[in-house]
């Protein structure tokens, strides 16, 4: 991420989110080859929350389909996402994943850090869904090719997928002891240590009576337009928070921009 991107979602970030509390934080500050394993309840969302974290690039494995039009894949790939393809998106194109994985491996091995999101599928739910292989493919060509490398799980808990002002909680951990990977089995036993560890840091946080302070009176006129537009394009899919932050983060400065001129004009 950009570092003066990363700093005004910070700062919307800021503003999303009642709260946005981080476990373990001083993990970020890693430097070196980085493997970072999430789950992944609520979309782009959770990418733009672990990626504002860190002051480091990071470069993020996201689902294949959002690259097919050329101007969409090249500033994706501007900005660290690399394409992974499932197979709903056509069995065809499941053989550029090794391409992929290659990619990852290599980033890694030059001292980079890779997101991978282990479930591979994204349900707005406070559960954890089954697991992948990819990662553990990752881990296997890394260990192939003997790179010392460090593996950090997180565990994203939101208090709700459909509103501002909610609470989150990303917990990072460390996964200590890498099992070595050589089958199909060991990718398995992998995943049940990721699983053990990310289990650890899921919560289900509670409802809480929300306050939106100066925008429920000033801008919550302004808020609702947004969410119902956002509501009918997203139509209940697991992008809506997404989105709703993505409008909010570029739409917002328009509006504070045309008030203060309007503001100035009357003055």
């Amino acid at each position: 991420m950009i570092p003066i991107l990363r700093f005004f979602i910070r700062i919307a970030l800021s503003i999303f989110f009642k709260e946005i509390r981080i476990i373990n934080e001083e993990m970020t500050q890693k430097k070196g080859p980085l493997l970072i394993v999430a789950n992944h309840p609520n979309s782009f969302l959770d990418a733009i929350l672990i990626g504002s974290i860190f002051d480091r690039k990071l470069h993020y494995l996201a689902r294949g389909d959002v690259f097919r039009k050329p101007l969409y894949g090249y500033l994706l790939r501007s900005i660290g996402m690399i394409p992974i393809f499932r197979q709903r998106e056509g069995k065809e194109h499941l053989h550029k994943n090794q391409d992929t994985f290659e990619g990852a491996v290599n980033i890694i091995e030059k001292g980079g850090a890779v997101l991978i999101f282990i479930e591979g599928l994204c349900l707005n739910t406070h559960h954890l869904l089954p697991y992948k292989k990819g990662t553990a493919r990752i881990v296997e060509l890394l260990q192939e090719r003997h790179k010392q490398f460090e593996i950090q799980v997180v565990t994203l808990s939101y208090q709700d997928f459909h509103s501002i002002s909610k609470n989150v909680l990303i917990v990072f951990q460390r996964l200590a002891k890498i099992p070595i990977i050589n089958s199909a089995k060991d990718r398995l036993i992998f995943n049940e240590k990721v699983r053990e560890i990310m289990e650890k840091g899921l919560f289900r946080l509670p409802n809480q009576k929300r306050s939106h302070g100066v925008l429920k009176w000033f801008f919550y006129p302004y808020y609702l337009l947004v969410k119902r537009y956002v509501s009918k394009k997203t139509n209940g899919t697991v992008f809506y928070d997404s989105v709703l932050f993505a409008v909010l983060f570029f739409t917002f400065p328009i509006l504070a921009i045309a008030l203060f001129f309007v503001t100035f004009y009357l003055i």
